[in-house]
């Protein structure tokens, strides 16, 4: 690590909206030429902190610190000029405009008040070449990838002067290979000199990236420390208040007769036919490296792609499943992996996105909407899962991930399910929300639902399950008993196997 010196200091910083303290006394530093880590469940503090340092709040106590001098930022435009940039889940760009316009959004060069197209371009091209960027800086926004897009924001912040960086969950909806070349910018911006505060939900990412971590709990600072000298347990017990074990609140369960009997099932995206059985009564994890073929295969169990051969059985009785209504009917459920694009409908609230599968239940003649029923499953789904919302009318695309991702199980346990299939439920939500989900998935495998488990986190997989089904290049290559699987074993099942000489 360069240690040079703070760059950025909170000093006893603090944030109170009506009848919310959001941060109580807050302090800590991040020094110059090193990624700072900033840990917490949702409503720790994290959120309003970013927005302290970009000036869209002001603090109502305390004091920021640059370079060892107070500053006070009226908007975030004093931020900017104080070389901050904060890159947020939500990238600010401007899909219609060229990465070129991006970059320079605010001060285009221009001559005698006409945009300066030529010296436009050449500039950008510098900026992307600074980072290693060699798309075209003439290609609209709209047309990158996500991961792009991010290099963009960086880019822009370069070209700006930024040396605070903040990054909030950058890697929320990026590959393995695009996280990987996100920390090999992250690190040459931190061999610039850059102080790095970088907020993220994923422990291995802390371990792999950041030089020191602070954690906060209930809007407080609870401690800072070495990455070096911090473990996934102290650090789960400094966020959460108890142990990495009592997290996933396993506890062992007797098999309760067939749940889900998958033979020979593939599809387009799955080549190969896979097999394997899951109980009623189980949680099976199925693990596998990106481009394994997981999703694809909860997919074509759930019709929600077509599947070109196989056999699908359900507590014992084949079912034929063409569509999702075939899988619901019997009693086939799946939370998709993109919550946002395919589990939530966000313009419309948590009482709608509750009730839209059963509702077709309860309707009465005509079609029209039992507004009773409604009402009172919508409220006992938010209080048997513990749904936090303002109301049950509030637009669900206000909640948190971790909210979100309750919503979506309350909608499938407001019918009968026998299967549950889960792609990636904690994905980008925090540690004290994934306890309450791991503790709603083990109560319905305890009264009799077959639980099957997408999840690219190893100890989430062999915290949470009873069995691990390892996928490896579109195949099922493993099944092992929990007692049997290690982190070692299971990423040895799943890397690709070597091509034979010759071949």
């Amino acid at each position: 690590m360069v240690s040079l010196s703070p760059a950025l200091a909170f000093d006893r910083v603090a944030m109170e909206f009506p009848g919310v303290k959001a941060l109580d006394g807050v302090s800590f530093s991040v020094t110059a030429g090193s990624v700072h880590a900033l840990l917490g469940e949702n409503g720790a503090g994290k959120s309003t902190l970013l927005k302290l340092l970009s000036g869209a709040y002001t603090p109502s106590g305390g004091t920021l610190v640059l370079d060892g001098q107070p500053r006070h930022f009226r908007h975030t435009a004093d931020a900017l000029a104080a070389g901050i940039t904060v890159i947020y889940q939500e990238l600010h760009l401007v899909p219609e405009m060229t990465v070129a316009e991006n970059l320079f959004l605010g001060h285009w060069p221009h001559r005698l008040g006409i945009l300066n197209r030529r010296e436009l371009s050449e500039a950008a091209r510098r900026a992307l070449e600074s980072i290693g960027e060699t798309f075209s800086a003439e290609t609209k926004v709209s047309r990158l990838t996500l991961a792009q897009r991010q290099m963009v924001e960086i880019a822009k912040a370069l070209t700006r002067g930024a040396r605070i960086i903040a990054f909030d969950e950058p890697t929320s909806s990026l590959s393995a290979r695009e996280v990987q070349r996100l920390f090999a910018i992250i690190r040459a911006l931190k061999a610039r000199g850059c102080a790095i505060l970088y907020v993220s939900h994923r422990l291995e990412e802390i371990f792999a990236l950041c030089d020191r971590v602070t954690v906060l709990r209930d809007g407080r600072h609870v401690e800072t420390t070495d990455v070096p000298t911090a473990t996934r347990s102290t650090l789960v017990r400094a966020m959460v208040g108890r142990e990495l074990a009592e997290v996933f609140a396993y506890t062992p369960r007797a098999r309760l007769g067939p749940g889900l009997d998958v033979a020979g099932v593939c599809g387009p995206r799955l080549p190969q036919p896979c097999s394997f059985t899951a109980h009623a009564g189980e949680i099976l994890g199925l693990f596998g490296l990106v481009g394994a073929g997981r999703s694809e295969l909860l997919r074509l169990i759930f019709g929600a792609e077509t599947s070109s051969g196989g056999r699908i059985a359900v507590h014992g009785t084949a079912v034929y499943i063409t569509s999702p209504r075939d899988a619901i009917a019997a009693g086939i459920v799946l939370c998709p992996e993109d919550r946002k694009k395919e589990g939530i409908v966000p313009i419309r609230s948590v009482l709608e996105n509750l009730n839209l599968s059963a509702r077709r239940r309860h309707a009465r003649a005509g079609g029209i909407l039992a507004e009773d029923w409604e009402q009172a499953n919508a409220q006992q789904q938010v209080e048997r899962l513990r749904i936090r919302t303002p109301s049950l009318h509030q637009p669900i695309r206000h909640l948190s991930g971790g909210n979100q991702q309750k919503a979506i199980l309350g909608r499938w346990l407001s019918e009968p399910v026998k299967v549950l299939l889960l792609d990636e439920p904690t994905r980008g939500i925090d540690i004290g929300a994934k306890h309450e989900i791991y503790a709603i998935i083990q109560d319905l495998a305890r009264k009799g639902t077959c639980v099957i488990v997408v999840s690219s986190e190893l100890p989430e997989v062999l915290g949470l399950s009873d069995r691990i089904a390892v996928m490896r290049q579109g195949q099922i290559a493993a099944v092992l008993d929990r007692t049997d699987a290690s982190e070692e074993k299971i990423l040895h099942l799943a890397l690709p196997l070597e091509p034979a000489l010759g071949s």
